[in-house]
């Protein structure tokens, strides 16, 4: 292993435990060495599995557009979801629960099959979607200032925060992803909008990705997963106090609030 991934690994996780934002980590690695930077987060992984939490599904970061200019990068990338991560439609983020809030609407696959294949197509994906949800991420970042390249957020599980599912469940057959109308309000105030083809086109398109790049890794997706597919507009700075809510056309809403005082 580069002995920089177990440091890299460390400095992280200081990062959330004492809830202080750390300089990026690129330095450590050679230019856009992603290949140690996804061994940064299987430690994470471990290390979360071994405290006694389930991983639930994966996160597909970095699809939109909008998103990449956001952050400078040009690829999506991946990361896990766990159980200790999911709040429900209408709950609350726990003060001080992260460091850096971001939020930003999505749809959610939840997945009838495995999808084991090492050459997944939007087929496969529509055929193993036993429903669709529309979904928040609230992303957040352990690197100071959201000062990140592709490598900084690989490492630090594609900037994973939490994660909450709206209470629809609709067939694939009966919404297109490609199709859907977002609007993200903070409040009464409209900060996102966006649609299914700012996903990479189409989120199905961004979930057959995942499920080839997983299959091929040893670690397919399979059947109960979540999957959330990658924003469909810019993601929106998060304070103490706000509330979110996610209209998705032909998924209905879901909403997120903050916790602590305004």
């Amino acid at each position: 292993m580069n002995e920089a991934v177990p440091k890299a690994a460390a400095v992280l996780a200081a990062a959330a435990a004492t809830a202080t934002p750390c300089p990026p980590i690129r330095d450590l690695f050679a230019d856009g060495d992603i290949d140690a930077a996804y061994e940064v987060q299987r430690l994470h992984t471990e290390r979360v599995l071994a405290a006694g939490h389930r991983l639930v599904g994966r996160k597909i970061g970095l699809t939109s557009p909008a998103v990449q200019r956001q952050l400078g990068v040009d690829r999506p990338d991946f990361g896990a979801l766990f159980s200790d991560m999911a709040l429900g439609h209408e709950g609350t983020v726990p003060a001080g629960r992260l460091l850096q809030p971001k939020v930003e609407a999505e749809i959610a696959l939840i997945l009838g099959a495995d999808l084991p294949g090492p050459d997944c197509s939007v087929a496969d994906v529509r055929a193993a979607t036993a429903f669709l949800a529309p979904a928040l991420e609230i992303v957040d970042s352990r690197i100071a200032d959201w000062d990140i390249t592709i490598v900084d957020t690989v490492a630090d599980n594609a900037s994973s925060g939490m994660f909450v599912l709206g209470d629809a469940r609709e067939a694939i057959d009966d919404v297109e992803p490609a199709d859907v109308e977002m609007q993200l309000h903070r409040g009464t105030e409209l900060v996102s909008r966006g649609t299914g083809r700012d996903c990479l086109g189409d989120p199905l398109n961004a979930a057959a990705w995942l499920a080839t790049t997983l299959a091929r890794r040893g670690e397919p997706l399979r059947a109960g997963d979540i999957v959330l597919t990658g924003a469909l507009g810019p993601m929106v700075p998060a304070a103490p106090g706000d509330v979110f809510t996610a209209r998705i056309s032909g998924l209905g809403e879901v909403t997120i609030s903050f916790g602590g005082v305004a």
